[in-house]
């Protein structure tokens, strides 16, 4: 029997935690996974595009455990009443290469997402960063709203989308939630009026093409830009000047997935970036100085997914109640009768009296 954590599982989870608090354990987990990045077999994830979106698997694994997470992303999918974004995954062990926990990642995903930003911020922002700029209210915009407002003390939120109606309802859910209602909420008339004076820029949007979601000229000194939405081959959000000015830094999870997928897929291939695990681990810095522009160019990788499985393992483990469980893989009393345990059924007989059925004589002849 294998764990399993579906949507009313994570639900409960949830309510159980506190959002806010099951963001921050995520986040935990991540930097100490980053911290560890040499233990982890890395590759860029695999990739199934067509004209309306994309499949991925992302896979990854530290020699005790494996995990991998299926995501798809398809823009056009909430004119028919669709998410954008779903995603399941699994926890493995590498020992016996038997599967530990079955989970949907379609929440978890948010979660993670929204760990990561704030992780990320925490280490490049400037430490007096109170200003928050969501381009981009769809439906991962609450969770980062919820984490930075947590984890780093941000008390003003300035939002703006292409459609009013998510910008409603990210300011409806945002008053309704305990963790987020000391703060100021302001609806702005555009981009370039939610990123004037914030501290911190995050976009988040959906559209799968190379759009300019931020312009050179709204870029400010000491600014931390917090680019989401670009995450595939073909998406961006971010012009590129604002990566060339001479104060900006570029931090990405992995430069050779990020080269494909990230802004810097608009870059010459010599473009210098750094590895968030370079600032974890105390290689570099994570903001030289206080007017610098610090970006962080955020596609999502598999090490963010494998912590959220591990911090969801252990909850499991610590309360089995949390979780389900399935019959995904067979338990056979001779596990080299797998036939037997596809057409065994207990209780039926077995017949005899078939066409086909052999009998022999004393004598060995074949009747």
């Amino acid at each position: 029997m294998v764990d399993y954590i579906g949507i009313s599982d994570i639900r409960r989870i949830v309510r159980e935690q506190g959002i806010e608090s099951l963001i921050a354990q995520i986040a935990t987990q991540i930097e100490a996974d980053y911290r560890r990045w040499g233990a982890f077999e890395k590759d860029a994830r695999i990739a199934s595009h067509s004209p309306v979106g994309v499949i991925e698997l992302m896979p990854i694994s530290d020699g005790r455990c494996y995990t991998f997470k299926y995501v798809n992303g398809h823009p056009g999918n909430t004119a028919a009443g669709l998410l954008t974004v779903t995603a399941f995954g699994v926890l493995a062990d590498v020992e016996t290469g038997y599967p530990l926990l079955l989970s949907e990642l379609t929440i978890v995903t948010a979660l993670r997402t929204a760990a990561m930003s704030v992780l990320a911020a925490r280490w490049m922002a400037r430490p007096d960063a109170r200003v928050l700029a969501l381009i981009g209210n769809g439906a991962q915009s609450e969770f980062q709203a919820i984490a930075f407002a947590h984890q780093l003390g941000i008390r003003e939120v300035r939002l703006y989308d292409v459609d009013e109606a998510a910008s409603h309802k990210l300011e409806r859910n945002l008053r309704r939630s305990r963790a987020t209602q000391h703060l100021l909420i302001v609806r702005a008339a555009s981009v370039a009026d939610a990123v004037r004076g914030a501290d911190i820029v995050t976009t988040i949007t959906a559209d799968k093409r190379n759009a300019v979601i931020l312009s050179p000229e709204m870029i400010e000194p000491g600014m931390h830009l917090n680019a989401v939405g670009g995450d595939c081959p073909g998406k961006t959000e971010l012009h590129a000047d604002i990566l060339l000015r001479p104060d900006a830094r570029v931090v990405v999870e992995l430069e050779a997935q990020s080269r494909i997928e990230g802004e810097v897929q608009q870059m010459a291939p010599d473009f210098p970036v750094t590895e968030f695990e370079q600032i974890v681990r105390g290689a570099v810095p994570g903001r030289h100085h206080a007017g610098e522009v610090s970006i962080f160019d955020s596609v999502g990788f598999a090490l963010e997914d494998y912590s959220a499985l591990r911090v969801l393992h252990q909850l499991v483990q610590e309360d089995p109640r949390r979780a389900r469980q399935i019959d995904l893989v067979p338990d056979l009393d001779d596990p080299k009768d797998l036939y037997g345990a596809a057409v065994d059924v207990p209780g039926l007989p077995i017949r005899h009296d078939t066409p086909f059925a052999v009998a022999h004589t004393a004598g060995g002849a074949v009747q």
